[in-house]
């Protein structure tokens, strides 16, 4: 089942994020979160979408496409939209690359781990996001990972 677009409240509160990283207050998420600056590849505006980093590999940052590849911050980028990733006090211009499901389920079990704590909480989330109940079993990290692509964000070549 795809997943579904947020509503409006939910969408308002995405949004806090992005203005805390726009006031300058971004280094408050630390390497947790980073936001991506985008263009759009119809319209042509600029777009600012706050994600999770779920996982480093070497230089760069892994996200996950929580609205699936449906996600309009994946289809600018994957189309050469990105123009900036903004990372505690880091900026760059990223290189973009989905992650293939053998590296993206390597690196969605060690979210899992490093978060066990709040594994019921995130469990429940992608439940929700992906429209069945996920549990964390391998099958199903593979079978989310499919669903939810994880992206690789690391800085362009020269920057």
């Amino acid at each position: 089942m795809a997943s579904t677009p947020p509503g409006p409240v939910l969408r308002r509160l995405l949004r806090l994020p992005v203005l805390l990283y726009r006031a300058g207050l971004g280094g408050l998420f630390g390497q947790r979160f980073l936001m991506l600056t985008h263009v759009g590849r119809r319209s042509g505006r600029t777009y600012r979408t706050v994600v999770e980093v779920v996982g480093r590999a070497g230089d760069e940052y892994v996200v996950m496409a929580g609205f699936g590849h449906r996600a309009d911050w994946l289809r600018n980028s994957l189309a050469g939209g990105a123009q900036e990733v903004a990372v505690g006090r880091r900026r760059f211009r990223p290189r973009v690359r989905e992650l293939g499901e053998d590296e993206a389920v390597a690196v969605l079990a060690g979210y899992e781990r490093r978060n066990r704590l709040a594994a019921p909480v995130v469990r429940a989330v992608l439940s929700r996001l992906v429209g069945w109940r996920y549990t964390g079993t391998a099958d199903e990290q593979r079978r989310l990972v499919r669903e939810l692509p994880l992206v690789a964000l690391g800085p362009a070549t020269g920057t």
